[in-house]
């Protein structure tokens, strides 16, 4: 399993997310704690780096970084526009 950290910039946004995005997200952090590998590279023409981004519920979109050495997920960014 993985551990989640946030970033202090994720941690403001999630708290500024609507209600209903919380259960996604939450489904998401679940996921992310068993395959972090499971999103999109952040950046396509770099497809092994280790920055990916995972869509979530309706309109949310998580960014993140795998460190596996550490057998961590660090989240880097949440947005729902």
């Amino acid at each position: 399993m993985y551990r989640i950290t946030l970033d202090a910039l994720a941690e403001e946004q999630i708290a500024a997310i609507p209600v209903e995005a919380l259960r996604p997200l939450a489904e998401l952090l679940t996921l992310l704690e068993v395959a972090p590998w499971s999103g999109q590279p952040y950046n396509p023409a770099n497809p092994k780096a280790n920055m990916l981004t995972h869509a979530f519920g309706e309109r949310g979109l998580a960014t993140y970084v795998v460190l596996d050495e550490r057998r961590e997920v660090y989240l880097v960014r949440v947005e729902w526009p």
